[in-house]
């Protein structure tokens, strides 16, 4: 088996993750790990698929046929093969880390530099904006897991974060 990793993007419409599953599906492919949004109208996504290696090459055809509909960029997993699908050689260990404050640009820049800078390791990132209903402004927030390597400096990342912005609350959330 090899596996793929399919990103996929193209104009908000019901049926999108349908027409890539028949596609996957009539490769002999199965589908393992997904990330899929619609941002402002934006159908967005990552998926991870295992196919036969014979049917590789079908199975791309078989995507490119969805052009007009969705644009689809196939890329070979790390090593061409099976894949655990956490996208890291499992070092360390994860943790969730949410992060609140006052938005402004650059903010998303900061927070990954910091992380950056101290060992970890963004496995995955949700953020977003909204207003703050008391004081006025635009709130930022993220919640990522992260990959803490063994000689990581989590409370130094922590405590990072914190200094980014007088007003930011950074939580270590439970691991799930």
């Amino acid at each position: 088996m090899t596996t793929l990793v399919l990103t996929v993007i193209g104009d908000d419409r019901a049926g999108l993750v349908a027409a890539i599953a028949d596609v996957v599906d009539a490769h002999g492919g199965n589908w393992e790990t997904s990330r899929l949004a619609e941002l402002d109208g934006t159908f967005a996504g990552v998926v991870q698929v295992s196919v036969p290696s014979e049917r590789v090459a079908a199975l791309r055809e078989g995507l490119d046929a969805l052009d007009g509909l969705l644009t689809v960029v196939v890329r070979t997993g790390s090593d061409g093969t099976e894949s655990d699908g956490t996208g890291s050689d499992g070092a360390g260990r994860s943790v969730t880390l949410r992060v609140l404050g006052d938005d402004r640009p650059g903010i998303v820049r900061e927070v990954s530099s910091a992380l950056r800078a101290h060992g970890l390791s963004i496995e995955s990132m949700a953020t977003e904006t909204r207003d703050a209903a008391m004081a006025g402004g635009r709130l930022f927030e993220a919640t990522a897991a992260v990959r803490v390597a063994d000689d990581a400096e989590l409370d130094a990342a922590i405590g990072e974060l914190e200094r980014i912005a007088a007003d930011i609350q950074v939580d270590l959330l439970p691991a799930e």
